[in-house]
């Protein structure tokens, strides 16, 4: 549910994160109107098709942080699954259910990606897109994403990109030294930021390196099969200086895992 591509460094570094639902809830109608329905064109050619790609062939789904609801109505419209999509904030479930499609097979279900409602080994896929950065227990989330997958299924985690796009990185033009670099922050160290993405709208987001998204996964079987660092699509840097260089920087990072269980003798 997060808002893709983040460049500068954040203000408020240390800071925990808000109570989820009340923020989200607060920014529920700015999330629809700058976000979703065409309005975001990194969500529309980029982060949408993406997810649909990775989790074709499945039959019931989970949208682990579905928010007002794009995601998943994209992958049950082009993959003709069931999707079970789940967030705490009440206000962007409504904004979900009120533009509801009944040609769609989508289920809503108000719950916290740290305790999904959903039997152990129920479903055959999972993602979490632009969401863990904003989750004050990540390890919770990814702990319930496995226990719901049956053996075989996919997990997907779309996540900015944590090498750089992270706190203290970003582009960087010396017009001194006539340089153009990006520069990356302290990327091992694990902090909180608030940002004002949007005049009176202060998000705050957690910065986690890789490791710590995929060791927690692989301590409970999921397997790492494949990762995907998109480059930023030349119309999405129109306003760049040097939209060749940044092409070549990675806005997101995406890692699908499957769930394999090891069997003891």
């Amino acid at each position: 549910m997060t808002e893709p591509g983040r460049r500068e460094a954040a203000k408020g570094a240390g800071a925990g994160p808000p109570p989820f639902a009340e923020s989200w809830d607060e920014h529920a109608e700015w999330w629809r109107t700058t976000f979703t329905r065409g309005a975001d064109r990194e969500y529309e050619i980029e982060i949408i098709p993406l997810v649909v790609r990775e989790l074709g062939g499945h039959g019931v789904v989970v949208d682990i942080g579905c928010g007002e609801g794009q995601v998943a109505r994209a992958v049950a419209a082009a993959n003709g699954c069931r999707v079970v999509g789940v967030d705490p904030s009440h206000l962007q479930l409504a904004n979900a259910l009120e533009k509801a499609d009944p040609d769609l097979a989508i289920t809503y279900l108000r719950a916290e990606g740290e305790r999904l409602p959903l039997a152990t080994g129920s479903v055959e896929a999972a993602f979490c897109c632009l969401v863990i950065e904003h989750v004050a227990d990540a390890d919770a989330l990814l702990a319930e994403a496995a226990r719901v997958l049956a053996p075989g299924g996919t997990f997907l985690l779309v996540v900015n990109h944590p090498v750089f796009q992270g706190p203290g990185s970003g582009f960087v033009d010396d017009q001194i030294l006539d340089e153009r670099y990006w520069r990356v922050g302290p990327y091992l160290v694990e902090q909180w930021d608030v940002e004002e993405v949007d005049p009176d709208v202060s998000l705050a987001f957690s910065h986690r390196p890789l490791s710590r998204y995929v060791n927690p996964l692989a301590e409970r079987d999921l397997v790492l099969v494949h990762l995907e660092e998109p480059s930023p699509r030349m119309e999405l840097l129109a306003d760049s200086i040097d939209p060749e260089f940044e092409s070549t920087i990675p806005r997101l990072c995406a890692m699908r895992f499957e769930h394999r269980p090891r069997v003891f003798p």
